[in-house]
């Protein structure tokens, strides 16, 4: 007998997009605190915004794909490679994140691997407006968020440049 997909729960990625944001703020609120100190650092705003953020996202894209779908309406009813490789990116960052930090790898790095995170987010922020147009949406406030967030950590990064050289 041949079973038909059901539709998935997005509870479980919701959860997850929610504790993702609020570590990412943590991050946030952190860096530009510790940016400005003497010496500078990023370390602790690196571990929670890219390294957990990005361990969360994989999490949430890879691990809960179908939960994830339904959550930004695209549950085809089955699992989209496409979106576990966009959660393998999203781990990608995240290990290169908590790397610099737990190798000493230096400010510079911490930076690098911030700035990464915020381009991809302001990347695909701007895909989203642009997609719109064509009738590909999602809320509103989730894009401006993540715009938000894309270019607070882009100006974290460059701060953390700054202060590396």
């Amino acid at each position: 007998m041949k079973s038909t997909p059901t539709a998935a729960s997005p509870q479980i990625s919701f959860w997850l997009m929610i504790l993702t944001y609020i570590v990412g703020a943590l991050g946030l609120f952190i860096g530009f605190t510790t940016i400005q100190q003497d010496p500078p650092s990023l370390a602790l705003a690196t571990l929670l915004a890219v390294g957990v953020g990005g361990i969360l996202s994989f999490v949430r894209h890879a691990v809960f794909n179908r939960s994830d779908a339904a959550r930004m309406g695209w549950d085809l009813g089955r699992t989209n490679n496409f979106q576990i490789e966009v959660g393998i990116a999203n781990l990608a960052w995240g290990l290169l994140a908590v790397f610099t930090v737990v190798f000493g790898w230096g400010l510079a790095a911490q930076a690098a691997a911030i700035l990464v995170f915020g381009f991809y987010l302001t990347c695909v922020t701007g895909y989203l407006v642009v997609s719109s147009r064509a009738g590909h949406t999602r809320k509103v406030g989730v894009v401006l968020a993540m715009g938000a967030f894309g270019v607070m950590l882009i100006v974290l990064g460059v701060m953390g440049m700054n202060a590396a050289s």
